[in-house]
């Protein structure tokens, strides 16, 4: 291969990236000018992939962390072959394209060659440390022969200034994740001016001490010199990669390399002519690949021959261990092995238990149809219950890639992480958990996982101020309502342990998107099953439903979680008086937003006055209920029943809002 035709299909890439920055009138040209070398090395002669096939599962991944310079990646997938026509590029940052201006991996315009939704800084970093961990849980349980690639990722200033990344590479570091490779974009600019104006990081020595292998490449457009610290990082398999590569941002643009003029805008008509003209390509042409260069960045021969090969590898493995390929195949399907209906609900170990500890027990009573299930918590297990059964050998470690992950305090790179397994694929539900009220420290993960709907299970225990002595920095008031404001994010909130192990078949089972799951630190009592003999639970999966009805019912009182033992009390005084009501359980608004007018007026019938109770904000219950018994403050520290009755959670208090709206 000739240095002409590499130098003239880098330059054809810079061009294409401005073009189209242009074209949008919007847009990030600095990263695409800058970086292009790099991109060009990673699709055209280092990564295996094949565009005819972007879910090949053997696939090496790559991440464009700094998701701004999209331009750049949706070039090379054009140019390698993916189904991403010039008119694509064309159409870059409009309504429905499928160029849209930060890659998104979006299941309604898909662009075939993006693996995970990137533009929040930091996010792609942490989300390529999961599929790390998926590729080496993969290829240890199934072997070499059908899982065995790397993860590349172009990163930023941005990314590493931002805390998740700094969490991920932490982890990474620990847990040896050896195929990383990370090529980190320094070229001292930022969006405000030069870096200098908050960063003085020594990158290479944080990194070192964070247990990654460092590599240095004095200047991006040195081929021969990126193409071999590349392949020191991909022969390095006991520590994740850093490679830090100086690159000017907007080179070779006369007037405005190395400046943040180049970032975050066009760089104007006159400055793509000059830049085009610097690069001894015609300033009058537009979108215009050169046949010879597309002759040579197409990927599609190389790409069969690589899926050839290791799909003849494959199937020599799938004939010579037929049960083993098809618990591989319902892994990358998503799905549970077959049985996991009859093992839920487990058998309970006491008559009432905390939600947190039900679904521990729930767990291990699936654990088995899920061999492929990936999670954790944030140091936080223990009272999470979120852990497998099986003890050290189930621990993720450097060693061993077991199914129990201690992520520790580090609760934004779980996030963003767990999304990275769901994105790889063949992790089925992968989840993590801590309390409630540290989602806000993920929220932007869980954000993402919902806008890719990736399916993710998030745990989140202690779910309310009952949690009691840790007192309002641990007490969850506005986080139901701040999850269940996330389009796209099914909140479970189960009221007993019946309803618990429900919430996971349902997960595991039926959701589509992400679920997050929130469950109790204090007992609840199993309900009692109905008179033909099902068990409440059995009407979580439509989100809400009728648990005691009571005839001439004049009212409706509905409970959320732990607060439907509430609900039921208050029924009981109300009846006591003789005022009949119904008592709803409505574990999910999503899922009863889900069904039929007939079903919801059926539940919760418009002509009844209703009540809802729940230890949270009233924000969002006048969409279900004519008035609601809330906590709209923070907590207190105290033990939780108390805080519960001086803040109001009470039966007779939902007693007195039924007769106040009765008259």
């Amino acid at each position: 291969m000739s240095d002409d035709i590499a130098q003239r299909s880098i330059n054809v890439i810079r061009a294409l990236s401005m073009d189209m920055v242009e074209a949008a009138n919007s847009g990030h040209p600095g990263l695409p000018l800058g970086m292009a070398p790099a991109a060009y090395l990673l699709y055209q002669r280092v990564m295996r992939h094949n565009p005819a096939d972007p879910g090949w599962k053997d696939r090496d991944r790559f991440i464009l962390s700094a998701g701004h310079g999209s331009a750049l990646q949706y070039v090379l997938l054009h140019l390698s072959g993916y189904d991403l026509p010039l008119s694509e590029l064309q159409a870059f940052r409009q309504w429905g394209s499928r160029t849209p201006g930060h890659p998104e991996l979006d299941h309604h315009h898909v662009t075939p060659g993006i693996e995970v939704t990137t533009g929040p800084l930091g996010q792609g970093f942490a989300n390529g440390v999961g599929m790390a961990m998926a590729e080496r849980f993969l290829r240890e349980r199934f072997g070499s022969e059908v899982q065995d690639h790397h993860i590349y990722a172009i990163v930023s200033d941005g990314d590493l200034m931002e805390g998740v990344a700094s969490e991920a590479a932490s982890l990474a570091g620990h847990l040896g994740l050896g195929r990383l490779v990370y090529l980190y974009d320094d070229n001292d600019i930022s969006l405000d001016g030069p870096t200098s104006l908050s960063f003085s990081d020594d990158v290479a020595m944080r990194f070192e001490a964070y247990g990654w292998h460092v590599d240095h490449v004095a200047d991006v457009n040195d081929l021969a010199a990126l193409e071999q610290a590349i392949d020191r990082a991909v022969r390095e398999q006991d520590r994740p990669s850093l490679i830090r590569v100086r690159s000017i941002i907007g080179y070779p643009s006369p007037n405005k390399q190395g400046s943040s003029k180049a970032h975050g805008s066009p760089l104007g008509a006159d400055e793509v002519r000059a830049t085009k003209e610097a690069m001894g390509l015609d300033p009058d042409l537009s979108f215009d690949v050169p046949a010879d260069v597309a002759e040579h960045m197409d990927q599609r021969a190389r790409g069969a021959a690589l899926q050839a090969e290791w799909s003849a590898r494959e199937a020599a493995w799938r004939a010579a261990d037929p049960q083993r390929a098809e618990v591989w195949d319902n892994a990358w399907a998503g799905r549970p092995q077959p049985g996991l209906d009859g093992a839920l609900p487990p058998q309970w170990s006491a008559d009432a238990l905390a939600t947190r500890v039900a679904g521990k027990e729930s767990m291990a009573a699936f654990a088995p149809f899920t061999p492929t299930m990936v999670g954790g918590a944030a140091d936080l297990s223990s009272s999470t219950n979120t852990v497998f059964p099986g003890g050290e050998s189930e621990r993720f470690s450097r060693s061993q890639a077991g199914r129990n992950v201690s992520f520790g305090v580090r609760e934004h790179a779980m996030g963003a992480a767990v999304n990275g397994m769901a994105a790889h694929g063949g992790i089925v539900r992968p989840y993590g958990s801590t309390f409630l009220q540290f989602a806000d420290y993920m929220r932007g993960a869980i954000r993402l996982s919902a806008l890719m709907q990736l399916p993710v299970a998030w745990v989140f225990t202690h779910d309310s101020v009952a949690l009691g002595e840790d007192g309002p920095t641990h007490q969850p008031v506005e986080h139901l309502a701040a999850l269940r404001a996330i389009p796209g994010l099914t909140v479970i909130r189960p009221a007993d342990p019946g309803e618990t192990a429900e919430a996971w078949r349902v997960t595991l089972e039926e959701a589509q998107g992400p679920v997050a799951l929130a469950l109790s630190r204090q007992n609840l009592p199993v309900l009692a099953l109905s008179s033909d003999g099902l068990a409440p639970a059995s009407g979580l999966a439509r989100g809400a439903y009728v648990l005691r009805d009571a005839q001439d019912a004049r009212a409706t009182v509905v409970g959320s979680g732990a607060e439907v033992q509430v609900a039921l009390a208050a029924a009981d005084l109300l009846a006591a008086d003789g005022i009949a009501a119904r008592v709803v359980s409505m574990p999910s608004w999503e899922l009863f937003a889900a069904q039929d007018a007939a079903y919801q007026e059926a539940t919760i019938p418009p002509g009844l006055v209703s009540v809802a109770v729940e230890a949270g904000i009233s924000m969002g219950w006048e969409r279900w209920v004519d008035a609601v018994v809330a906590i709209d403050r923070f907590g207190a520290s105290a033990p939780g029943g108390e805080v519960l009755e001086r803040l109001g959670i009470t039966p007779v208090a939902v007693t007195e809002r039924v007769r106040e709206l009765l008259g």
